[in-house]
């Protein structure tokens, strides 16, 4: 009669308590599972990106030799008003004087604009306070005016008196030509 137990093998290559192959099992076989639960929730998670007509609308392209110096057009972008605003060199030269103004929310004028476009002010027409939209032209800075509940914001869009806590937003915006710009 052997000494080897019922079911013992006298390969040692072959042991049916080799832990490197049972580690290898349970890592295989956690990868399977997570793969495929990945595969089960990936359409769960995919269908709550925006649909392609939404996509459609998160950038447009703005022809800027429609704005005169001195002027502003407001479009609509993503459901709210883009102000797109042709600054006059008053208009910039005062911003620039008021960088280091006293302001709820500091920002400086140059930080607001593109690096050698700073005729260009692109503000997001919303009021930051309750997201009214101001009028430009009103209010002791030269700026926008929010008429509903009095936040003056100047040539910048830096909020300087009022109830808005903020600066009205900068949207992402890059030029592509020195007459187009792409928002969004």
């Amino acid at each position: 009669m052997s000494n080897l137990a019922v079911g013992a093998t006298t390969d040692p290559g072959h042991s049916s308590d080799d832990p490197s192959r049972r580690d290898f099992i349970h890592i295989a076989a956690i990868a399977a599972a997570a793969g495929g639960a990945a595969a089960v929730v990936w359409p769960f998670i995919d269908q709550m990106n925006p649909a392609g007509d939404t996509l459609a609308l998160a950038s447009v392209e703005f022809d800027l030799g429609k704005v005169m110096q001195g002027q502003q057009v407001t479009i609509k972008w993503r459901g709210k008003p883009l102000f797109i605003r042709n600054r006059t060199p008053a208009e910039i030269a005062k911003a620039v004087q008021d960088d280091n103004a006293s302001m709820k929310d500091p920002a400086k004028d140059a930080d607001r604009t593109k690096e050698g476009k700073q005729q260009w002010m692109i503000l997001i027409g919303n009021c930051t306070h309750l997201g009214c939209v101001p009028t430009f032209g009103g209010g002791e800075y030269g700026g926008w005016f929010c008429p509903c509940h009095g936040s003056v914001y100047d040539t910048s869009g830096r909020i300087r008196k009022g109830p808005a806590p903020l600066n009205l937003a900068l949207p992402e915006y890059a030029f592509l030509t020195d007459t187009r710009v792409k928002i969004g």
